[in-house]
């Protein structure tokens, strides 16, 4: 009887200790984050008598910790000198300040025009590239994302696919050195729709490229259907509040989302991103907190 209720006892233990690594399991394989460009206007705001940042990364990585973010995908353009790099010293101590704090810096991004007719433009974008994933790998970041560019005028969707991907190739190459991967955004620009986004990446084929996946930016009838072919290319996400574009009143279906990612395979960061609508009343903060509250909501409930 004794040993009986032993074996019960331990039973039960063990499928406690499941439970918890179970859900240990799934947070580490989706790991809610932020986009800095949700704070848009906080950091792109100088004071006026010496241009110095108002809001600064300090303020933001602080933010993050107090507020339970594991990680902070730090736009490019938002740091003080930008388009050019900021000093070493300036980068190792947001590196140590995000370390301190246990915010993980989980990617990067510049400005860029990869589909330009004009080959000094895509070649200037190409350096900025360069210079940024040198910056990123001295952060820490693993991954920066950069665009593809509008649609030119008077030109064919696969010449200028082509001048994309030789871009993509040369920075693949770079990036590689810096341990530093390639994260191609949809953008609703030249890459609108998920075979658009294959086609570029299929012809790329490194594993140093892959998808920033925006679910705001298909412009497809479908989009949860164009997030779904995408998933095994993603390397980091821009989860919008909608998937049917900025200002729609539909809002995403967090838990059908997640769905999707998990039956995907895909494990890493899952950054929100939320943006101001022209008219309306904008809160990044409570924004940003409502939004990571319905993902965390949904990923209990899926895994």
């Amino acid at each position: 009887m004794v040993r009986h209720g032993f074996w019960i006892k331990t039973g039960i233990i063990l499928l406690l200790v499941s439970n918890i690594s179970c859900n240990k399991a799934s947070m580490d394989d989706l790991i809610p984050a932020v986009n800095a460009y949700s704070f848009n206007d906080l950091l792109s705001a100088r004071d006026s008598r010496n241009k110095e940042q108002v809001y600064t990364w300090f303020n933001l990585i602080d933010w993050c910790a107090d507020n339970g973010v594991k990680a902070l995908d730090m736009t490019a353009y938002f740091f003080p000198a930008y388009p050019e790099v900021p000093s070493d010293e300036y980068l190792e101590r947001l590196k140590n300040h995000a370390l301190q704090n246990g915010v993980a810096i989980n990617g990067t991004g510049i400005r860029n025009n990869f589909a330009s007719p004009d080959s000094a433009i895509r070649a200037e974008g190409v350096q900025l590239a360069k210079n940024w994933i040198i910056a990123a790998s001295k952060m820490g970041a693993p991954v920066i994302r950069v665009f593809a560019g509008p649609v030119p005028e008077g030109h064919e969707w696969q010449e200028v696919a082509g001048w994309m991907i030789d871009c993509y190739k040369e920075l693949a190459f770079f990036g590689e050195k810096y341990n530093v991967k390639i994260g191609i955004q949809n953008h609703g620009d030249m890459l609108q729709t998920a075979e658009q986004c294959k086609y570029v990446l299929e012809r790329v084929n490194s594993e140093w490229v892959g998808l920033i996946l925006d679910t705001g930016s298909f412009k497809t009838e479908d989009p949860y259907k164009d997030i779904a072919e995408t998933v095994p290319y993603a390397i980091n996400w821009q989860v919008k509040e909608s998937v049917f574009g900025l200002g729609s009143e539909i809002e995403t279906d967090y838990k059908r989302l997640v769905q999707i990612v998990k039956d995907s395979g895909y494990k890493g960061y899952f950054p929100v991103e939320t943006l101001k609508v022209s008219g309306k009343p904008y809160d990044p903060f409570a924004r940003v907190n409502f939004m990571l509250a319905e993902l965390r909501k949904a990923i209990d409930e899926v895994y």
